[in-house]
Order: C-alpha cells, then structure tokens, then sequence
C-alpha cells in the first residue's frame, strides 16, 4: 500500500492511514490472493445470474465482479457460514441411516436341464384334456422348491411369436430354467384338476393341468336393413327412401 502521496498531506510525508483505507487494502490483498489460489469453475457457491452480476449462493450476497465476489470468500461472514454448514452436513451424516447395501442377487452355478417326462392325459368322465409333467431334479438344493409360470407367447424373444400357444416354465437351482410349449387355452384351476407337488424324498416335481373346452358363443344379431319408408311433407308431398 502507497503511504505517500495521498490527499491531504504533504509530498513525502506518510501520514496515518485510515480504517476506510485499511480495508481498502486488506480486500485488494485478498483479492490478489484468491485469484492466484482458487478456480471459480469448481466453487459450488458461485453462481454468474442474467444480469452479469455475480452472487454467493452461500450467503446470498451480489457482486459486480469476480474481483469482489473473491474478496468476499475471504471474507468472516463466507467463513462463518461455510464453517456452519459443514458443521450441518457432519450432523445430518451422523443422523441418517445408513443404506442397506445388499450383495445383489445370488448367482448359482448352473448344472444344465433337469429330467422330465411329459404324458398326455384325458379325464374319464369330462373327456377334458389334461398334461401330466414329471419334472427329475436329484441335485436340487436345500430348502429350495421348484416353481412354475404359465407365459405368454408375446413375452419370450426365443420364436416367433403365434397366438394359438403359450408356454408353461419349470425353475429350480441348480438347473437351467425349461418350458413346454402347450396350447393356448384357458387352464382349469378347480382343486380336483390342478395339480402339482413336490417330492422331497424322491425330488421329483409333478404337476397336471386341465384344458377347458372352447366354448362357441353366438354372435348377436347384426341389425337389419331398413327398408322402404314413407315420409310426408308438410307441402302435402312424399318421397320413398
């Protein structure tokens, strides 16, 4: 800071410095600093509005320049308060629980397809046809039980999709997951039809489903032609349409 020269002394002499111009001096030194030392490109707080002017989005202050805004992160109040909010963020972070992080879904090394036997059945009294599957699955794993799933022929990306079908799914670890192609018809869920169980002892999955029978509804009847009629007109006229 030039201590000579200033308005009201004398040439030469260096008189005492006022506390306007103290600050003055010690901002323009902060100034200088902060522009050798910080990267406004990686302040979080720094933010450029429409106007041209510049603002802390820390302490909600305007400036006209990045000379003043850097001043101003020098400054106590910026301190005070980036002091307070990270003193804010350590209590949130002590507060909130922590998320549980799980290890994703377990992978199990696949041993290839199971055995399976497919028989078509017809019931005796109904004619109603029915298939039993018989799904061998000696090297199951503990406490796991196979399961199925009847799927749509639109959900698989395997064929091409034909509406007559759908397709019944067998799973169970360790083996590949299989299907059965089977025809698209309403499946009987009656408790004296639907059947499946698992064998423990022998791991052995058996499952029987019934096809109900199409049943043709007729159509209504389509509404009939209008025929000839007579319309009269005021003018004592008629015409057919």
């Amino acid at each position: 800071m030039d201590f000579q020269n200033r308005v009201g002394h004398k040439m030469g002499t260096g008189g005492p410095a006022t506390d306007q111009e103290v600050a003055m001096d010690r901002r323009e030194r902060l100034r200088k600093l902060a522009l050798e030392s910080i990267d406004l490109n990686k302040d979080p707080y720094f933010l450029r509005n429409h106007l041209g002017s510049y603002e802390c989005k820390l302490c909600l202050t305007l400036h006209t320049n990045e000379g003043s805004y850097l001043a101003h992160t020098q400054g106590k109040k910026h301190q005070i308060n980036l002091a307070r909010r990270a003193a804010k963020e350590k209590q949130d972070a002590t507060i909130q629980p922590q998320p549980q992080t799980s290890a994703g879904p377990r992978k199990t090394v696949k041993i290839g397809r199971p055995g399976y036997r497919v028989t078509k059945c017809e019931h005796p009294d109904t004619r109603q046809k029915a298939l039993l599957f018989e799904i061998e699955l000696p090297e199951a794993l503990e406490k796991v039980k196979p399961r199925h799933r009847f799927m749509s022929a639109y959900e698989q990306k395997v064929e091409t999709p034909d509406q007559k079908f759908q397709y019944l799914l067998f799973a169970c670890d360790p083996y590949e997951t299989i299907g059965f192609k089977i025809p698209n018809m309403e499946i009987d869920k009656d408790d004296n039809k639907f059947y499946a169980n698992w064998d423990k002892d022998r791991k052995v999955f058996v499952m029987q489903i019934f096809f109900k029978e199409r049943e043709l509804h007729e159509l209504p009847a389509l509404p009939q032609r209008a025929g000839s009629t007579q319309l009269a007109f005021h003018g004592g006229g008629s015409f057919v349409r």
